[in-house]
């Protein structure tokens, strides 16, 4: 795992095509500490940067940007291939004779041998790279299926700029420094700026299972090549026809060999473990693959026991045998690093687990490790997120309720003063109520007048007013926006969240606060054979009775007893309501109240008073002020306006 970064631009001498480069690639030290290069061609006008962070063959044989043998094609990539040493024979047998054990010499003389589209159909790994074609003064850009890698860029007349994070980019004097609006809206809407738009205009972010191919002269042109609109429909015309047991029996070798082989390292490896279904189930295959004990990590919100999953990896990670370590996320870890977010998160997130996602893998690093397994994916894949079952349930039991008398409802309590409102929302029995049963009865209602599909959209908006927030400007297009062609509203859930919320939010956040300690985190849940058969699986054999993910918790149950882990889904968010009402009270203050605040990008009166009622403890805005106060910082750390 690496940082790549780079420019085309035939009107620059090769001093500073040299020095663009090096700028670019420094800015993205934090992803690559073992080593740093740079390679020009001044009379192409192009130069490719790396930044190292060494995990197969440490040795300078695997060195970056690296040339094929033959000279004619120069690669900067940042990733894993996991089947490079599948790859291996045939390319000897062809008479190549290797220099070392790298992946990245793999993929460089695949792609010598059949070019950038074939070499990219053949490989399974996570990553993004740029692959220079000395012979046709070519440059190609490429990212992974799943979108687990970044890859931004962007085009200016005869330049090209690329780079792993929106950070490199910004190094060149000659990038344009100016905040999209539109994208301003989506990030105010759905916590994060969805591909291939980014907050700064003009740049873009390569799509996952996208490559561009560009030289001087011409437009950029991309092309998807995978699709997972494909990967579903295949699925879905060969249906799985197995029962429970069944399912998981065919879904154990896939899993098996998949974790298996992102377990091939030259550095200690270890796994991330919230005691949650997917992560215990990762950790328990690492452990039946033999070999030492592996290194587990986990996150305890102590001091709110409702949030805390602390203990129930301990237990798990006991009967495990691994090794583990609890990182504790209280008040004073959030006060210390939070100010540390504009700059950890390159592009804003408005998803508050950047925090303890990343002390938990700086914790991982600082004990040692360089590569870390997660169980991200299986949510999206198996059916496990909450708000499909609250979506399924809202159609059976809400939707056949007249809209009328509903939309009566709706405006009813809508209109109810405070006091009025917290006299209704105290006949709500405690398991209804929440923590702030007024806001929760205010929010309930908000969503009677829609159906099913559209509460799953609500749950997924952090501010249904993001058009107002954002001055008026409508968001970019996204995903979440259209209703996928799949035979339920289940698989249509998990298509959406798959093609949005996954690459854009879930993976965005781990590649970020992995890589700012230099952690390479891997994913075996999005193994391309376990991708595709998620999608073979009906909705009956994921989900039943309230609970998804069915073929993952058949197989942990046969490794690890239920009582450890059958329990309702936690979520890995920190207690933001409270946090803002405390510790984080002066920082939200200093972002939002000043009179200069957003660069005139957001309106500033109707921000102030959403943070104003959610200190007076009249409104949870919580998740709502979380993206504005995270696109402030962000602002003032790069000086940067509309």
């Amino acid at each position: 795992m690496c940082g790549i970064a780079g420019l085309v631009d035939p009107s620059a001498g090769a001093d500073a095509l040299a020095q663009a480069a090096a700028r670019m690639t420094d800015a993205l030290a934090r992803r690559g500490p073992d080593g740093r290069g740079v390679w020009c061609e001044a009379g192409a006008g192009i130069a490719l940067g790396h930044r190292r962070l060494a995990i197969i063959d440490l040795s300078e044989r695997g060195a970056q940007p690296m040339a094929s043998r033959d000279g004619r094609w120069v690669v900067t990539y940042n990733g894993e291939l996991y089947d490079a040493a599948a790859h291996a024979p045939a390319l000897a047998a062809g008479g190549h004779v290797f220099a070392g054990t790298s992946d990245t010499e793999v993929l460089v003389e695949l792609i010598a041998r059949h070019g950038v589209a074939d070499a990219l159909a053949r490989v399974e790994g996570i990553f993004a790279f740029a692959a220079f074609d000395r012979a046709e003064g070519r440059l190609w850009l490429a990212r992974d299926r799943m979108g687990v890698k970044p890859l931004l860029y962007a085009v200016a007349g005869r330049r090209l700029l690329f780079g792993s994070e929106l950070r490199a980019l910004l190094a060149h004097p000659g990038l344009a420094r100016r905040i999209d609006p539109a994208a301003l809206s989506s990030l105010l809407r759905h916590g994060y700026v969805p591909a291939p738009g980014t907050l700064l205009a003009g740049v873009r972010k390569l799509a996952p299972g996208t490559l561009l191919s560009w030289r001087p002269g011409e437009a950029a042109r991309e092309e998807a090549y995978f699709s997972l609109d494909a990967v579903r429909r295949a699925g879905e015309a060969d249906p799985f026809r197995g029962d429970d047991e069944a399912a998981a029996d065919a879904l154990e070798p896939l899993l098996t060999g998949a974790v298996r082989r992102q377990m091939t390292s030259d550095v200690p490896l270890g796994a991330f473990l919230s005691g949650g279904i997917d992560s215990s189930l990762v950790a328990s295959l690492m452990v039946g693959a033999g070999g030492p004990a592996p290194r587990t990590f986990a996150v305890a919100f102590g001091e709110d026991p409702r949030l805390d999953e602390g203990g129930h990896a301990e237990r798990i990670a006991r009967h495990l045998g691994t090794r583990h370590t609890t990182v504790a996320v209280g008040e004073a870890e959030a006060l210390a690093r939070v100010a540390d977010l504009a700059d950890l998160s390159d592009e804003p997130l408005g998803d508050p687990s950047l925090l303890p996602t990343h002390l938990v893998c700086a914790a991982a690093r600082r004990d040692g490790l360089t590569v870390a397994l997660s169980g991200d994916g299986g949510d999206e894949l198996f059916a496990g997120y909450e708000r499909y079952f609250l979506a399924e349930s809202f159609s059976s039991r809400v939707e056949p309720v007249p809209l009328a008398l509903r939309r009566a409802a709706s405006g009813a309590v809508a209109a109810l003063p405070d006091r009025g409102l917290a006299l209704l929302a105290a006949t709500l029995p405690a398991r209804l109520a929440g923590a702030e049963p007024a806001d929760r009865l205010r929010k309930a209602a908000a969503v009677l007048p829609l159906d099913g599909f559209g509460l799953y959209r609500r749950l997924l908006t952090l501010n249904p007013d993001a058009q107002a927030l954002a001055r008026g400007v409508p968001g970019l297009p996204s995903p979440m926006d259209s209703v996928p062609e799949a035979p339920t509203r289940l698989d249509r859930m998990r298509a959406l969240d798959c093609a949005a919320y996954l690459p854009d939010d879930i993976l965005a956040k781990v590649d970020r606060a992995s890589m700012a300690v230099g952690l390479e985190a891997r994913v075996p849940l999005l193994d391309r054979d376990v991708v595709a058969f998620a999608w073979r699986l009906p909705a009956a054999r994921l989900a039943r009775g309230g609970s998804g993910k069915l073929p993952l918790r058949t197989l942990l149950a046969r490794r690890v007893p239920r009582a450890l882990w059958e329990r309702p889904k936690q979520g890995f968010a920190p207690p933001l309501a409270r946090w803002l009402r405390g510790p984080l009270r002066p920082f939200a203050r200093d972002l939002v109240l000043p009179a200069d605040a957003f660069g005139g990008l957001i309106d500033g009166p109707r921000a102030r008073a959403m943070l104003e009622a959610h200190l007076a403890g009249s409104r949870n805005h919580a998740v709502g002020l979380w993206p504005i106060l995270m696109f402030e910082a962000w602002r003032r750390r790069w000086g940067l306006a509309g």
